[in-house]
């Protein structure tokens, strides 16, 4: 891609999702991902209602007044997204492919952080470690993101989440919030996905197409597995292949699920089609309510 081309996209990614970051998703973003506890900030005169424990004795012996400490949340967090890079995400039916939502959604969650004080890093990941962004804050830190986002060629094609979630539990040392953005196209990741979120704070947001849980009535289908290469002809004319077809994706989806309740991550769905700010609102206030 030219310079100039890259650098026109990644502006208009910019105005889109730093717009969005203010007006819709900081105060949620604030609420539902805590800091790290509450730190001493000053003491003041004590109000009705103020908890006794808080008061601070040597100044209210000193003024022969009641005085209380007043605490702050110690807000700075690390952010970490591991951005699923398989080849399975250029695909797209209907307002945009995968990876175009995937980077949309990972700008919006970086100027988010950064927002909020927190310092936002990368995984790119395939069935490798295809590159690790280290955390750090800043306008252009997230421009660089971005820039990579749009530009970066992947050396694999395949999915391998365990490995992703193991790289993450050994590079980043202090707990942090890590969203997993994928389609989870994958197997075999249930222990990872678990040891990962006893150490960190895991959040997973599932990027799908509609035509993966739908297939429509348009006689014989190429299908390609953009992840093995491998082809198969479906004949979507025949009703009972639509509706096994239906069922298989359903059952995929009730398995994944089930996966994160019991591992104790909080995740949503996001598809191609849909606007992606009331998921993701949804799912910061459904945080906030189980941080109450």
């Amino acid at each position: 891609m030219e310079t100039a081309e890259l650098l026109k996209k990644v502006r208009k990614i910019e105005i889109k999702t730093r717009g969005l970051s203010s007006q819709v998703f900081s105060g949620s973003y604030h609420s539902a991902f805590k800091g790290k506890g509450m730190t001493f900030s000053e003491v003041r005169e004590y109000q009705h209602g103020d908890d006794v424990r808080s008061i601070e004795w040597n100044v209210t012996a000193r003024y022969n007044h009641p005085f209380v400490k007043v605490f702050e949340e110690e807000r700075e967090l690390t952010v970490m997204l591991l951005v699923d890079m398989s080849a399975s995400r250029a695909f797209g039916t209907r307002t945009q492919l995968k990876q175009d939502l995937i980077t949309e959604l990972c700008a919006v969650l970086s100027f988010s952080a950064i927002q909020n004080n927190d310092k936002i890093g990368v995984i790119f990941f395939t069935d490798k470690i295809e590159k690790f962004i280290p955390p750090k804050k800043g306008k252009s830190h997230i421009l660089r993101i971005i820039r990579e986002l749009i530009e970066f060629q992947p050396e694999h094609k395949g999915t391998n989440l365990a490995s992703a979630l193991k790289y993450l539990t050994n590079i980043i040392k202090q707990r942090c919030i890590a969203f997993v953005i994928s389609d989870f196209d994958d197997d075999n990741f249930d222990d990872a996905l678990k040891i990962a979120n006893k150490k960190h704070d895991i959040v997973a947001l599932k990027i799908y197409d509609e035509r993966e849980h739908i297939l429509p009535n348009v006689g014989m289908v190429r299908f390609v597995n953009a992840e093995t290469g491998e082809v198969r002809w479906i004949d979507s004319s025949n009703e009972k292949i639509r509706k096994q077809y239906a069922l298989n994706a359903k059952l995929r989806d009730e398995k994944l699920n089930t996966l994160f309740m019991k591992s104790g991550v909080d995740f949503t769905e996001i598809a191609t089609h849909q606007p992606y700010i009331k998921p993701l609102v949804n799912l910061f206030k459904k945080r906030e309510r189980s941080l109450r």
